[in-house]
């Protein structure tokens, strides 16, 4: 196994904080860019002659892009190694930040960040999972690493209303993409002497036709739940016809493993329980997180009027909650187990959500959201951390590349049913009806989470070692 002590040929080596901080600084800028823009909804749809309904789309889209995409990001990184793959989705990434901050219409800004932003995320992200688990070993490690990345990726959605309110209103919508692409180049200096653990396979193949199906068939889904609020029968036709790709799309894996050809995405990952129950809990967790920022933040601004920075700063409450949670998770792996973290971290984000819908609509007060928020923020970060360990920990190394690229597309296509789910209930009517309405959308959603948690092993605690079932599930298929 590797350290984190490794080098990139430049006998030096690379410091395990410098490794941990670009890592952790990727999934920050990642997550800030899905939910900062929350907070523009009226400088940008006014400076672009635009709607909300117009940014909610481009919010969305920036989301599906990256779950359509992850997957096939993940394979690629068998190919082409972790480490290239990672600085070029940085690349990719800060040229579409800066055309988006250069945008003269909402079309360009889908472009820059809707696609390009969202096609980088899809290259970077998998990296850092992969690495993070490849690079700390043992259950204690990797959950201190973890808690790292999730803290700085769960601060970036929090507190990327905070972070963007304050620029937008300080200078304008779009130097908080500018900012994004500075953020990117700090990430590219740290990440010069990083090492793959594993070298990358040239020979790999690759399922371009696989790659095409899954993400039509998640597009399509997406596009669906968006055009609720139009028409019904549209939505119920592209969610059936998205139902049918993702079916055909899995037909095609399973027959081109029959044939000992290798698919885009193995069906035999879905065959540890423990890591299917942690992928549900993943989606969930970042559905109900985007699905309350999107909420809550387009209520304070089209339904209360606030600005950005007064929206940013409500927004503050859930940062604290995440981040002290989140940065316990050592401290946490160690005394309870992954299970007991997740179910525990449903329990409180639903109870935050019921306190959140009371209080604000007992009171016209900014300070009526700060409790449920701070109870969201503290149970989203009690359990990302034990939900991605125990699905990373049930494969082994050789099996990273793939797991790390289905884990990150659903998890961010948990965040975009969060979006569109929560923003096309607001659309169709943004009142205080429509806004509880949404809340408790998510909270019935954490439900399921919970019930997902629940059916976790009882002994899921030392989930985070690779000699796991699914590990040994893995070896035998190969």
């Amino acid at each position: 196994m590797a350290s984190v002590t490794a080098t990139a040929g430049t006998g030096r080596p690379a410091r395990p904080g410098r490794v941990l901080a670009a890592l952790a600084l990727a999934q920050f800028i990642c997550s800030f860019a899905g939910s900062n823009m929350n907070v523009m909804i009226n400088d940008i749809s006014e400076d672009l002659d635009t709607t909300v309904q117009g940014v909610q789309v481009v919010i969305t889209v920036f989301l599906l892009v990256m779950a359509a995409l992850m997957i096939p990001g993940g394979k690629l990184t068998d190919r082409f190694g972790r480490k290239r793959c990672f600085l070029t989705g940085l690349v990719v990434y800060a040229v579409g930040a800066l055309l988006s901050a250069a945008a003269p219409g909402l079309g360009v800004l889908v472009l820059g960040n809707s696609i390009l932003e969202g096609v980088g995320t899809a290259l970077l992200i998998p990296p850092v999972y992969i690495l993070t688990t490849l690079l700390h070993p043992d259950v204690s490690s990797r959950a201190r690493a973890f808690g790292v990345v999730m803290a700085l990726g769960g601060v970036g959605a929090a507190a990327g209303p905070l972070i963007g309110g304050l620029i937008t209103t300080g200078i304008s919508w779009r130097a908080a993409f500018v900012f994004q692409a500075l953020v990117i180049a700090v990430i590219v200096l740290l990440s010069r002497r990083i090492e793959d653990p594993l070298p990358p396979d040239p020979t790999r193949s690759f399922d371009t036709a696989g790659a095409v199906l899954s993400a039509v068939g998640l597009v399509l889904v997406v596009m669906g739940i968006l055009a609720a609020d139009d028409n019904v029968w549209l939505m119920i036709g592209l969610l059936v016809l998205g139902a049918l790709v993702l079916a055909w799309f899995l037909h095609s894996c399973r027959a081109k493993e029959a044939s000992g050809r290798e698919p885009l995405l193995s069906l035999s990952l879905f065959r540890d329980r423990t890591s299917n129950l942690g992928l549900v809990t993943q989606n969930i967790e970042w559905l109900v997180l985007m699905g309350t920022s999107f909420t809550v933040a387009a209520y304070l601004q089209v339904v209360r009027g606030y600005d950005a920075i007064q929206t940013g700063v409500v927004f503050t409450a859930a940062t604290l909650g995440l981040l002290a949670s989140s940065l316990s998770a050592e401290r946490l792996a160690r005394r309870y187990a992954q299970r007991t973290l997740i179910m525990a971290g449903f329990v409180v984000s639903i109870a935050g959500v019921v306190v959140l819908i009371v209080l604000a609509g007992s009171f016209s007060t900014a300070w009526a959201f700060v409790p449920g928020l701070l109870l969201i923020g503290l149970g989203l970060g009690v359990m990302l951390t034990p939900s991605v360990n125990v699905v990373q920990s049930s494969f082994p190394e050789e099996r990273q590349g793939e797991i790390s690229g289905l884990s990150r597309s659903v998890s961010n296509l948990g965040s975009s049913f969060g979006t569109a789910i929560a923003g096309t209930i607001l659309v169709a009517g943004l009142s205080k009806g429509a806004y509880a309405t949404a809340m408790i959308t998510l909270a019935s959603l954490a439900l399921t989470g919970l019930t997902a948690a629940a059916l976790l092993p009882h002994g899921t605690s030392e989930s985070g070692r690779l000699t796991g079932t699914g590990a040994r599930g893995a070896r035998t298929r190969r």
